[in-house]
């Protein structure tokens, strides 16, 4: 019987069945706040580091888990870095698998096919086992006619530890190349793991990281060929010391796009004792980039993704516990990509199921997050315990933070000489942000148009200098993320011309 705080949530399985998870509503409680204001920042109050089922946020109601391949017996029993990307109307998921344990010899990259997100294709191989070390998966990238899967080689031989980047290309999402090397901007190969974070900036440009030889020292990448396996040009950007020619302290980075334009790559923390994500701004479309710094956002030493949603809203998805426990799954939101101000748990620690199989660094958790906005869902997948390929999916209009007004009221006009005067109402939803003004537009029956802008403060105008004829008025509240729907018009009304 579940506790009485939990109440019951649909939870989907590939064929279509349904099981029994929980959720768990929760007030907002959290830590202090840094003074100075970092690249991204969480509000005091946001998250609850002490409340180990949700972290203090609220469950996302619309929320929807999908198990994409869930093991048995006789398969595989380590699955883990789910990726998904849409490629012509069908969704792709991609992760490494094998026997039983994390990075094992036996270790390939596997795939699967949906068109609707809640069917999925019999798992397939992207690869062989090698002899030479293992492949784990790079994730997805497509330009819209060829999908790429990028492939990470790590030579069992090469040390420190580190490794290179392979992709295969396919038009059909069936039938594939034969694996070759990501190059550079001079056409060499990139020694490094590419991150599974491949994006594009509002430029069309193309974003993520590597972590790159000696060992796994990440560096921001950015290419513009749209199909992203040439070019590749190393942004400049220091990393802080942690193990010299072996690791650096900032690792498995994601970022977004703040209000600004500038862009934000948030990070693993490895080798600090903070427990929080480091982050860096890039102002130059990932040229370069400032020195990490702490930010006040909980890290669980684990993958995160960040992104926008289409109207502009930046997330986090993550464990931010302050730990290593990889649950619950959560994202919190912001309007202008910098505060946090809101977010919700994805799947609280009631959720998880229970490990099936045991195996070399199967910890317990949705471990490894990588998200992508299909349709009017985000879509947010992981490894659940290392063992279950999932993604939880988010109506988008349930999280943005970016609103515009709603309509404005029907106004009212009234015409006089070569005037026109206009009264009206506020709208009664305001969107993500205050008003900052009204477009006032009075259209005549001849197709001429007058059109003014008025203060936010203002519910009437006096249009002057009007073109006489017959006319109706318009009204559309506008707040800082943009113009609302434009009001009903008023009805018909007469500017004469005279001049009383």
């Amino acid at each position: 019987m579940l506790p009485s705080h939990v109440t019951p949530r649909r939870r989907i399985l590939a064929g279509g069945a349904l099981l029994t998870a929980a959720i768990l509503v929760a007030g907002f409680a959290g830590p202090a706040q840094a003074d100075d204001p970092a690249p991204v920042q969480v509000v005091d109050g946001l998250i609850d580091t002490t409340d180990l089922i949700s972290l203090g946020l609220p469950q996302a109601g619309n929320a929807e888990t999908v198990t994409i391949f869930e093991p048995g017996d006789a398969d595989d029993k380590f699955n883990h870095g789910t990726v998904l990307l849409p490629f012509r109307g069908r969704l792709y998921a991609q992760w490494q698998s094998s026997a039983l344990d994390e990075d094992a010899p036996e270790t390939v990259v596997k795939y699967s096919v949906s068109d609707d997100g809640n069917t999925w294709s019999t798992p397939e191989a992207l690869t062989a086992p090698r002899t030479d070390g293992y492949t784990s998966n790079g994730g997805w990238w497509t330009d819209g006619e060829t999908l790429v899967a990028y492939l990470n080689v790590w030579p069992a031989a090469l040390q420190p530890r580190g490794g290179y980047t392979e992709y295969v290309t396919s038009t059909d999402g069936e039938n594939w190349s034969a694996p070759q090397r990501v190059t550079d901007e001079n056409g060499e190969p990139v020694d490094g793991i590419i991150e599974q974070d491949v994006k594009a900036l509002p430029s069309g440009r193309v974003l993520t990281a590597f972590h790159v030889q000696p060992g796994l020292q990440v560096k921001p990448y950015y290419t513009d060929d749209p199909l992203g396996v040439t070019g590749w040009t190393q942004g400049e950007f220091d990393n802080q010391a942690y193990l010299p020619d072996e690791m650096s302290r900032e690792l498995e980075p994601s970022w977004h796009v703040r209000q600004d334009g500038s862009i934000v790559m948030t990070f693993r923390d490895q080798g600090g004792s903070s427990m929080f994500k480091l982050a860096s701004v890039s102002e130059d479309d990932g040229e370069t980039w400032s020195d990490s710094v702490v930010t006040n956002v909980p890290d669980s030493r684990t993958k995160q993704s960040a992104g926008n949603l289409p109207d502009g809203t930046a997330y986090l998805v993550g464990s931010l516990t302050g730990t290593k426990t990889r649950y619950p799954l959560v994202i919190v939101l912001s309007a202008d990509g910098q505060t946090f101000d809101d977010g919700y748990v994805l799947r609280d620690a009631d959720d998880l199921q229970p490990r099936r199989y045991e195996g070399k660094s199967k910890n317990l958790g949705y471990s490894y997050q990588k998200s992508v906005v299909w349709g009017d869902y985000l879509y947010v997948s992981y490894g659940t315990n290392k063992e279950d390929v999932e993604f939880t999916r988010i109506p988008v209009g349930d999280l943005t933070q970016r609103d515009v007004p709603g309509a404005v009221p029907q106004p009212s006009a009234v015409g006089a000489g070569r005037s026109l005067h206009v009264t009206w109402t506020a709208p009664a939803d305001q969107g993500d942000g205050a008003l900052t003004g009204y477009i006032v537009e009075a259209v005549a029956k001849s197709g001429r148009t007058v059109r003014v802008e008025v203060a936010a403060g203002q519910t009437s105008t006096t249009l002057t200098g009007v073109h006489p004829g017959r006319y109706r008025v318009t009204v559309t509240a506008v707040n800082a993320f943009g113009e609302g729907a434009q009001s009903a018009p008023s009805g018909w009304t007469n500017v004469n011309g005279s001049r009383g």
